[in-house]
């Protein structure tokens, strides 16, 4: 979870050398399911970016380094589901 303190996210993002907002998505990544509301809508709400834009920078983000110092279980979770949809229904059967 992110540190209530600006300061404190600040001082956090770059000594890890992640933005800001690369971080709150990691954290968000790590809890969103804890609320009912659609994923969409708090995507939509929490950053004011449409879901194409987040799921495109999540893409990009999670294959960094610093992001998996970050957040190594959710990176590593993220890129495991990633590689699973790129190999298709086809190759989950199999």
């Amino acid at each position: 979870m992110l540190d209530p303190t600006p300061d404190a996210a600040a001082a956090r993002a770059d000594a890890l050398g992640l933005s800001e907002l690369a971080l709150a998505i990691l954290d968000f990544e790590g809890r969103w399911w804890q609320t009912p509301e659609a994923k969409d809508r708090q995507i939509r709400e929490t950053f004011d970016l449409t879901a194409v834009r987040y799921y495109q920078l999540l893409n990009r983000l999670i294959d960094l380094p610093t992001a998996r110092e970050a957040a190594p279980l959710v990176v590593l979770r993220l890129r495991r589901l990633r590689a699973r949809r790129a190999h298709g229904p086809a190759a989950r059967l199999g």
